[in-house]
């Protein structure tokens, strides 16, 4: 696992982590598509990537290659590609932003597990056996007791992670059904929890928040929880896809379609405002506004 940390440049204590499992490819810049956005008006919008070397012998060189106008400094040294180590200090311009370069080899009890031993025997894709309901191979475990088995990443971006997981409990009280029936998203946002006492209070108070919203145009909430300093949000997993993906992929769509998607929108928001006190999503775009396959209504997502 490679783990970035954004260093508060006076204290050199950490501010913010962002971890990567299994990319080969890690951008970082101050665009909103970047893996690691930072805003800082000295960073170039695609500033530098980070390349996994593949056929390495410990699986784990990784080479920096810098785009940005400013340049990019490894341990102080001007550096337009290269080999970066373990432990190596990145700074994104002179007097910019500095990220510390970890990696991490998981621990025995986060490494991939093969759950079953009929794996090979199932088709290619399945994240289930066919032949009895286990999860194939899990990416690792999260929560009390490994409640949540992580299957893969759905994405990532700079707020945190987001995982296909399998909730171990969900699925005990799901008798007879299918184990695709305990499928949810867990939500992992990058680690601030460390620092400030209050802002642990403030998840805890707004995750609860969340989950006593009842609307149909938003996904449930499940659970809320912090493990090693990071937060988790454990949610319905809802098949569909975003207007950003869907207008990208198909194009423009007629504006009868557009009014009754916006209408929806705004009975979601109108229905959050109401609360007491009203909750502020504050990040309404088309990546946030996911199209469900069943019935083609919205849902607003990202309310984490």
């Amino acid at each position: 696992m490679i783990r970035l940390t954004l260093l508060d440049p006076q204290k050199n204590t950490p501010l913010k982590n962002w971890d990567f499992q299994s990319e080969s490819i890690i951008k970082i810049g101050r665009s909103p598509d970047n893996q690691v956005v930072l805003s800082d008006s000295l960073v170039s919008r695609y500033h530098l990537e980070l390349h996994k070397i593949p056929k390495s012998q410990s699986g784990n060189i990784w080479r920096l290659v810098s785009q940005g106008t400013n340049g990019t400094f490894v341990n102080g040294v001007l550096m337009s590609q290269g080999i970066i180590s373990d432990g190596f200090l990145i700074q994104l311009a002179r007097g910019g932003p500095i990220l510390k370069f970890q990696i991490q080899v998981p621990s025995a009890a986060n490494a991939p597990q093969q759950c079953c031993s009929r794996a090979g025997d199932n088709p290619p894709g399945n994240l289930f056996c066919i032949y009895c309901g286990k999860p194939i191979k899990v990416e690792r475990s999260i929560g009390k007791d490994g409640r949540y088995k992580v299957l893969r990443i759905l994405g990532q971006g700079g707020m945190g992670t987001t995982y296909l997981a399998w909730d171990r409990e969900r699925n005990k009280l799901q008798v007879g059904a299918s184990p695709a029936a305990a499928l949810v998203v867990l939500k992992e946002m990058n680690a601030d929890m460390a620092q400030i006492r209050k802002a642990q209070e403030l998840f805890e108070r707004e995750a609860r928040a969340l989950k006593s919203l009842n609307h149909s145009g938003i996904p449930e909430f499940f659970d809320f929880f912090v493990e090693e300093d990071k937060k988790y949000l454990a949610m319905e997993m809802i098949h569909g896809q975003d207007l950003e993906k869907r207008i990208s992929l198909q194009g423009p769509v007629l504006p009868k379609q557009a009014i009754e998607w916006m209408i929806q929108t705004c009975e979601v928001l109108e229905y959050i405002h109401s609360q007491d006190p009203p909750l502020i999503h504050r990040d309404i775009k088309p990546a946030n506004l996911l199209v469900r396959r069943r019935d083609n209504q919205i849902i607003v997502l990202d309310f984490g």
